[in-house]
């Protein structure tokens, strides 16, 4: 199969690396890629969102299936852009319809749809700007601290937790008054605070069924001991040592399935990924957010870790027979610490060089995220630059090798969390 592949970060380096493994892959191109991509398929200079340059690329190239990576293209249309075309129906996009998408794109959507499922989640208002003076005098009484959520996609930067009603309120204000987040902040989602701890939890959907993939936990803020600024990731590990059997069963009951049947059951197309961002609160997990395609840096440990040919994964989606496999986990942990440029998720600059960087090893993979190549020298081209993942036989161990990678790999202005997985050892 000739494979098109939609991205450009430590995500897609780590998917193409996956793929390019699987003896159904006969050529795969990365649009628009980077410099790590490169290494597993042939880049192409076309943005994931320019429909009709795709469409022209993928007549051109003969393409058989299409796997965006990130989020824009899926809330996009992608999918239905492609069904609603005859010279482009044949192709199957790995994701879901542009309706489906709004389980990310839209986080009123998705409370909405947890609501009418009975799926666990935070009590939640939503506010516009008609019902602004609502919002303040909803603000006014809420219980601390207040999590306020941009209701549309803010580059994993549209959520705000606040210790005060007056801090709130400005925020608030700054939202839906100011355009903090342009039309993304258009509605604002107020929602309860609930105390526990994370975790990621993918499947992979055909509509109908489903397949667990290795569970993974995040860091998102900027500072060691989670403090700081939220970033697009720090860093993960994976599988999560509390999401043992009798969680994961709950999990799977309480939210999988009554996801999955939900949007069967609402004709709303979906193959491809969703991805949980969960909380456990006392033993009971809650949906914290839907995303309809892989998290980054996750996808650097899940990736690893999963056995199964991820394109025979995606046959199986498309020729309706996901039900019948089997998914299998290396046993070993994953732990992958990211590598970001100096004053990021604020302004940092690009062009640094990068040294030092080591060879994929079967356990120890540099996945590069905001990369490019100029003059035969690797540069920095994003605030999140590389990522390292080992694997190991535990957790602590994978972690220790992360950091001995991170600390040997050189940029101008090089950053990196040294306590990824902190609560675990």
């Amino acid at each position: 199969m000739k494979i098109l592949l939609l991205g450009s970060g430590g995500r897609e380096h780590a998917l193409a690396w996956k793929i390019a493994q699987s003896p159904l892959c006969e050529k795969l191109y990365i649009a628009p890629g980077n410099a790590g991509t490169a290494q597993f398929g042939e880049n192409v200079n076309i943005a994931v969102s320019a429909l009709e340059e795709l469409k022209a690329f993928c007549l051109q190239q003969q393409i058989d299936m299409v796997v965006p990576g990130s989020e824009e293209p899926l809330v996009n249309g992608i999918y239905d852009f492609f069904k609603a075309d005859a010279a482009l129906q044949h192709i199957p996009v790995m994701g879901p319809s542009k309706t489906g998408a709004q389980l990310e794109g839209s986080k009123a959507f998705a409370k909405q749809f947890m609501q009418r499922h009975n799926i666990p989640t935070a009590a939640y208002r939503e506010f516009s700007e008609e019902t602004y003076a609502d919002g303040v005098a909803y603000l006014q009484q809420h219980s601390l601290p207040i999590v306020l959520k941009a209701d549309g996609l803010a580059a994993g930067k549209g959520v705000v937790i606040l210790n005060s009603a007056e801090e709130a309120i400005a925020e608030f204000t700054h939202m839906i008054k100011a355009a903090k987040f342009g039309d993304a902040s258009k509605r604002v989602v107020v929602e309860q605070f609930l105390t526990g701890i994370e975790l990621s939890v993918f499947v992979v959907t055909d509509g109908h069924s489903y397949q667990l993939l290795p569970t993974a936990k995040d860091y998102k803020r900027i500072g060691e001991g989670d403090t700081g600024l939220n970033t697009g990731g720090m860093g993960a590990v994976s599988p999560v040592p509390f999401a043992d059997k009798a969680f994961m069963e709950k999990v799977e009951a309480q939210i999988i399935q009554p996801t999955v049947a939900g949007l069967e059951a609402e004709g709303i197309i979906y193959h491809g990924f969703i991805f949980f961002g969960l909380i456990n609160v006392g033993g009971n997990p809650y949906v914290i957010e839907y995303n309809c395609r892989m998290g980054d840096p996750e996808t650097e440990v899940v990736m690893p870790r999963l056995q199964n040919d991820l394109v025979a994964l995606f046959k199986a989606v498309q020729e309706g027979s996901l039900g019948r496999q089997a998914i299998q986990e290396d046993s070993r942990a994953a732990a992958t610490v990211m590598l970001v440029s100096k004053g990021y998720p604020e302004a940092y600059e690009k062009g640094k060089v990068i040294t030092n960087v080591p060879a994929q090893q079967p356990a120890r993979l540099v996945f590069q995220a905001g990369t490019k190549e100029s003059g035969g020298q690797l540069l920095t081209n994003g605030g999140r630059v590389l990522t390292v993942t080992s694997l190991a036989g535990s957790l602590s161990e994978a972690l220790a090798q992360s950091r001995q990678t991170a600390a040997a790999i050189q940029f101008e202005g090089k950053y990196y969390r040294t306590d990824i997985g902190f609560e675990f050892l």
